[in-house]
């Protein structure tokens, strides 16, 4: 490697001589960030600072350039302006500078974090000329590699943390007293088991890993078990799954969540034995069973409205997928009429406990309404505070319940009960229509039946009387045609 002044300037043509000051501290200036002209003292003779430079480094003129750096740079500065000296090709060596340089510095002058670093090489001009050094500014450098160094720390710092959560599961997993695998869901076999459930399967642990998972419980029970890990593909969670063991014929409870990393997914099964608490267990999941199972839709919410469990005659009813669907949405966003029916039926189930007989209309996803009659109950279980609905299509209730049929109400505790269920004017027209009957009842009551008398009375002629006693089926009309008075 030769000196820059060896390189091509006398081969073109131009000798660096030749050059005005001023050009070749434009070009110095132009291909460093700071260069510095030296004498063969090391005394600073003139500075040419580039657009990214150092503008303070125009105070350094007249100093010694070994006083301008740090303590730790010194031995650096001394050694290219050794090599400078012989001739030697120049060497690159960071070099920092303090960055609040005082005017009279001492010569022990300490370094800091926020020091300056110049990437320094010199040379020569020619034998016996001054030293030049071509200075490159390394604080994006610098920066940058902070950044790396931060980032690295952090990494080490998120590495330790996941390595000691690692551990504290690992620990868990295997002093836990449940039977516990994890299976591969994708090819279904048995990943990883813990020592309690090697001692519930009886096998060691080089037989049951790589097993099958189904391959555990007796030929009644693997297509359950098929059926429970397809279950867990597409639920978060399944509970109290009953299988048998293939060997002892033991009974089992299942009970599986699905996880998913990196777009693998592993299933945690956990097995308990069915003994006290879990014949329990078996018992609610054989009542939710014949809940779900139920012709009847039934909902479970909880105080706010939100619904925690539906059946399928549910799902059914409000045309939903599955009842994923429905859990955590508020009931009213498919019971009840916007704006009045809810708030009423939510209203008399806070008052009384118990709600019978409610009407209403079930919305579905696809826009259909169904008329419906709607029984709750408030049920409170500690501080927690559950509600549940039986919901019926409405066409199975008994003419009774129904307004427009034979039978009315006939007081007006029964027309308040009504006020939710029914629109105000299905409640003034059977309202005039009831009040009408008894008009009439009475009419005939105090006239003894005598029908030209009671039209008189009412107000009414004999044909209009006849009209209404044919539309409230009241009396006997054989002699309607003729026209004669039933005296």
């Amino acid at each position: 490697m030769t000196t820059p002044a060896a390189t091509g300037f006398s081969a073109a043509g131009a000798r660096p001589e030749s050059l005005k000051a001023d050009d070749l501290g434009a070009l110095l200036a132009a291909a460093c960030d700071l260069t510095l002209l030296l004498d063969t003292q090391g005394v600073i003779i003139d500075v040419a600072v580039g657009a990214n430079g150092v503008p303070s480094a125009k105070g350094w003129i007249g100093k010694p350039w070994i006083d301008t750096v740090t303590i730790e740079s010194r031995p650096k500065v001394e050694a290219m302006m050794r090599e400078a000296a012989k001739g030697a090709p120049p060497r690159w060596r960071q070099v920092n500078h303090p960055v609040n340089l005082p005017v009279n510095h001492p010569v022990n002058y300490p370094s800091s974090a926020g020091d300056l670093p110049m990437n320094y090489a010199a040379a020569r001009t020619h034998s016996g000329g001054p030293i030049v050094a071509f200075g490159r500014d390394l604080r994006s450098f610098a920066a940058l590699q902070q950044r790396v160094a931060e980032s690295q720390q952090e990494m080490e710092r998120e590495y330790a943390r996941i390595r000691s959560a690692e551990k504290r599961y690992r620990l868990l997993f295997q002093l836990a007293a449940e039977a516990i695998l994890i299976i591969d869901a994708e090819t279904h076999h048995i990943v990883e088991a813990n020592p309690a459930a090697l001692t519930l399967l009886g096998k060691p642990v080089k037989k049951l890993v790589g097993g099958a998972f189904t391959e555990l419980f007796d030929e009644p029970s693997r297509r359950i078990a098929q059926s429970f890990v397809a279950a867990l593909l597409v639920a978060p969670r399944v509970d109290n799954v009953h299988v048998a063991l293939a060997e002892s014929k033991e009974p089992l409870l299942l009970s599986g969540a699905l996880l998913r990393q990196e777009g693998a997914g592993s299933i945690i099964v956990m097995l308990s034995r069915v003994d006290g608490g879990a014949a329990a267990s078996v018992e609610k999941a054989g009542a939710m069973l014949v809940m779900e199972q139920m012709p009847d839709a039934f909902v479970l919410t909880d105080r706010d409205r939100r619904i925690l469990m539906a059946n399928a005659a549910f799902v059914e009813l409000v045309q939903l997928a599955s009842e994923e669907r429905a859990r955590g949405e508020p009931i009213e966003k498919w019971i009840g009429r916007p704006g009045v029916d809810v708030d009423v039926l939510f209203a008399n189930l806070q008052t009384h406990g118990v709600l019978r007989h409610f009407s209403t209309v079930a919305r579905g996803e696809h826009g259909t309404i169904v008329d419906i009659d709607v029984s709750g109950i408030d049920v409170s279980n500690g501080a927690r505070r559950f509600l549940g609905f039986c919901i019926r299509p409405d066409d199975i209730r008994s003419g009774r319940e129904r307004l427009g049929g034979r039978e009315l109400p006939r007081t007006a505790e029964q027309f308040t009960d009504l006020v939710g269920r029914v629109s105000l004017k299905n409640l003034v027209r059977e309202t005039t229509d009831l009040i009408e009957r008894l008009c009439i009842e009475a009419a005939l009551d105090i006239t003894r039946d005598n029908r030209a008398s009671a039209a008189e009375m009412l107000g009414l002629s004999r044909q209009a009387l006849y009209t209404k006693l044919r539309r409230y089926g009241l009396g006997d009309l054989d002699d309607e045609d003729t026209g004669a008075p039933a005296d």
